[in-house]
């Protein structure tokens, strides 16, 4: 069998695009309303996607309120507490959550996921975050925000602490004799004792091990640091490179790293974020396109903005080129983004702002053979194992992806018609994780 497309979609907030809540049909309180999120997740186990992700912010965007009282983002339910409801009215689709290790505790982060992987029969997913934005840190204690390369720092060690919690179990551990009144067998446990500068964590897990091993582990850092972690940790990394070129030069770099340390390359998967348009031809698609960006208020546009620069850019011409913007502790990758294009295209502050707004990353905008042949191009050419897809707006956009784009994929052989398997590891082709202190 050729390879095969790898699609998760990005479902928090419910649509990337800040104006699709309110396109005529659209779900204006998607984000918070659990009947449409259980119907929309059914339509992607319909349609055989990979996993339903669920990104996730630790605070109100810090953007002003004549900006923000634009934006359908601001309220969300807690990731951790939605995906096992929505575990109980799926069977096979993953449920991937972003979950800090800015500001939680690793022992706190290992209970979580390992539950939900044993309440959804082995579907969960990690997505390890670092946490950009700044007034997170206002609601846990902090009077400003931990600096970059030490955020990073602190996750990598976090991974380490989770993941050895985890496996504080053997897998045949709980042997639950009536006879005896034996409920676990001493030999099979493990106790952490982590000890260093940032953590400490006696253990053990209150849990047994998860049904996967380990849950999926997610990364969606594209700084260097960011590729780093993941060729050490990752197994599944969600990225923003907005054209082929730059999607190849990522996925050569990032499988490179992980050879180097002795990691297969298939035991990780690049889904890079598109954003996705589909009609019965290209001038619907386009018009639909169009039409959404007419639903931009230009006041969240600059507020989306200033955040990715980390730099409020209010006070701007907002006709003049993009200054020299000095860096903060803001996302560096979004921040190199916004810098390229206002120099690659001779961009104003206006086209920025309109740009950042809508929808500015790689978008696939035409009919589903045309949105076919580029997701097959970037699997073929290496560019990318899969898409994590984000749907123009909703329900309409996921029906049409669903009901359009997957057959055309599965009739050219490049996507799946049943799963392989019942876990999230085995739809992806990922191995499970030896538990290191009882090796099998």
């Amino acid at each position: 069998m050729s390879r095969q497309l790898r699609l998760g979609a990005f479902m928090r907030p419910t649509t990337i695009h800040t104006g699709a809540w309110r396109y005529p049909g659209a779900y204006p309180d998607a984000n918070f309303n659990f009947g449409h999120l259980k119907r929309f997740a059914q339509t992607l186990e319909r349609g055989r996607f990979d996993a339903f992700f669920m990104a996730d912010h630790l605070a109100v965007l810090n953007m002003p309120l004549d900006a923000l009282k634009h934006s359908h983002t601001v309220t969300s339910f807690e990731p951790l507490t939605l995906l096992p409801a929505l575990a109980a009215v799926t069977e096979r689709l993953g449920l991937v959550a972003t979950a800090s290790t800015t500001f939680d505790a690793p022992y706190h982060v290992a209970r979580r996921f390992a539950s939900l992987d044993h309440i959804s029969g082995g579907r969960a997913g990690w997505n390890l975050v670092t946490t950009s934005n700044p007034d997170a840190a206002l609601n846990f204690g902090l009077d400003e925000h931990v600096e970059h390369d030490e955020r990073y720092r602190r996750a990598r060690e976090f991974f380490d602490v989770v993941t050895g919690l985890w496996d504080s179990w053997a897998d045949d551990a709980f042997v639950r004799d009536t006879a005896t009144g034996t409920y676990f067998d001493p030999q099979k446990l493990h106790v952490l004792n982590y000890k260093s500068d940032s953590f400490s964590v006696r253990g053990p897990l209150n849990i047994a091990r998860p049904i996967q091993g380990w849950p999926v582990i997610v990364q969606a850092g594209s700084s260097e640091a960011g590729r780093q972690i993941a060729a050490e940790t990752a197994e599944v990394v969600f990225t923003a490179q907005s054209n082929l070129a730059d999607g190849k030069r990522f996925y050569a770099d990032v499988k490179g790293r992980m050879e180097k340390l002795g990691r297969q390359r298939d035991h990780m998967k690049i889904l890079p974020a598109a954003f996705v348009v589909v009609g019965d031809t290209l001038d619907e698609a386009q018009e639909t396109r169009a039409r959404l960006d007419t639903f931009v208020h230009y006041e969240s546009g600059l507020a989306s903005l200033s955040i990715a620069l980390g730099h409020d850019v209010s006070g701007f011409d907002p006709n003049g080129p993009l200054p020299e913007i000095p860096e903060t502790n803001a996302s560096r990758t979004a921040r190199q983004r916004v810098v390229e294009w206002a120099q690659r295209d001779g961009l104003t502050i206006r086209q920025l702002a309109q740009r950042i707004g809508g929808y500015s990353g790689l978008e696939m905008v035409g009919t589903a053979a045309m949105i076919a042949d580029q997701m097959e191009q970037w699997l073929v050419e290496e560019g990318s194992d899969g898409f994590n897809v984000m749907f123009s707006h909703l329900p309409a956009g996921l029906d049409d992806f669903v009901d359009k784009v997957i057959p055309e994929l599965q009739k050219r052989g490049l996507f799946r018609r049943e799963y392989e398997g019942v876990t999230l590891r085995e739809n992806l082709g990922l191995p499970r994780p030896e538990n290191r202190f009882f090796p099998a």
